[in-house]
């Protein structure tokens, strides 16, 4: 699975429970398998317009057939599992009510719903959900734990092999809705990029669905006499090895994922502010700041170096996970002896 659980729930069955948005499913992924666990995605019915109004609140559809036998919601109950998001918020509640004690309930982010609709809640620090069943850490679960950087950095491909070191991977969002990407703004990051690109450092630069065309478009052509490699979305993502490979990374501020994935490497994230934030950001970056794990991208950009110890939150609340878990093992008779299937 990539990462090295400590055993108590290790090969035992999970569901992950996706609305279908990438980054929810990441997020659920990274803490399954730093558990060990053997998770199967079960993807939500498609809400109708009540489903919506309701959610997290109310019932699962009825084309979902919940708990019926022949549904992609039926016994045997797995034990654990995971939802992300306010759409599958009531498959969950509804997976607890017919479960009980035997499933053990996660949901990440906060869908704004009670504290009894999971046994726990996984935010991240700048979030303001916190409760007896609450976890947090800094940055949000991945699927980047050590020993799947390891692999990567172990099979380095030719084209990056080939690039001058320093290597700086360059991770690009985009705007949403607290961050814009004004003229200034695209002005700034090309100006940043160029003086790198003129250092002589390899670039790997990728792109993300947000990302504006003329910002890429700007960039291509800053950078097109430099050691880079550019990914525009074509053929095979070289994400991975740009995050096991570099030396030191730039990110956008607008991507709290990027820059957590960044931080598993242990190396320099320097992050670039475009106009705008919001107060959830803003507490994120500035502790992210105070650990010393990230600096703001300067003007002129100058490249420092700096380290700091990786950050594993799957890890962190995977082992959150098998304390609690562990804890009811010892209230239900016989669950200690009970496998993966009921």
């Amino acid at each position: 699975m990539g990462r090295e659980a400590t055993g108590v729930v290790r090969g035992k069955r999970a569901w992950i429970i996706s609305d279908g948005k990438a980054g929810h499913e990441i997020q659920m992924r990274g803490v399954a398998e730093a558990l060990g666990v053997a998770a199967e995605v079960k993807r939500i019915a498609e809400p109708g317009a009540i489903s919506k109004l309701t959610a997290p609140y109310g019932r699962p559809p009825r084309a979902a057939h919940f708990g019926a036998s022949g549904s992609n919601f039926a016994p045997p109950w797995p034990d654990i599992a995971f939802a992300t998001g306010r759409l599958t918020t009531p498959y969950i509640r509804a997976l607890k009510r017919k479960a009980g004690l035997k499933t053990f309930t996660i949901i990440l982010l906060d869908p704004k719903t009670g504290p009894r609709s999971a046994d726990l809640f996984w935010v991240p620090e700048h979030d303001v959900r916190r409760g007896a069943n609450v976890v947090t850490t800094l940055t949000s679960p991945h699927r980047y734990g050590p020993a799947r950087l390891a692999k990567l950095r172990a099979d380095m491909p030719a084209a990056i092999a080939a690039l001058p070191r320093p290597r700086v991977a360059v991770l690009i969002g985009g705007p949403n809705g607290d961050y814009r990407y004004g003229p200034g703004d695209l002005t700034r990051f090309v100006e940043a990029l160029t003086g790198l690109a003129d250092s002589g450092a390899g670039l790997m630069i990728t792109a993300s669905r947000r990302t504006p065309p003329d910002l890429l478009d700007a960039i291509d052509q800053a950078t097109a006499s430099a050691h880079r490699i550019l990914w525009r979305g074509e053929g095979d993502n070289p994400y991975p090895h740009f995050l096991a490979h570099a030396d030191a990374f730039v990110v956008t501020a607008d991507s709290v994922n990027m820059v957590g994935e960044a931080a598993a490497t242990g190396k320099p994230i320097h992050v670039f502010h475009p106009d705008g934030g919001s107060p959830k950001f803003d507490r994120f970056h500035a502790a992210m700041r105070a650990k010393g794990i990230t600096r703001a991208l300067g003007a002129p950009f100058v490249l420092e170096t700096w380290s700091y110890a990786p950050l594993d939150s799957a890890r962190t609340i995977a082992d959150e996970i098998e304390r609690r878990f562990l804890a009811r093992m010892h209230m239900i008779p016989g669950l200690c002896e009970s496998g993966g299937s009921r």
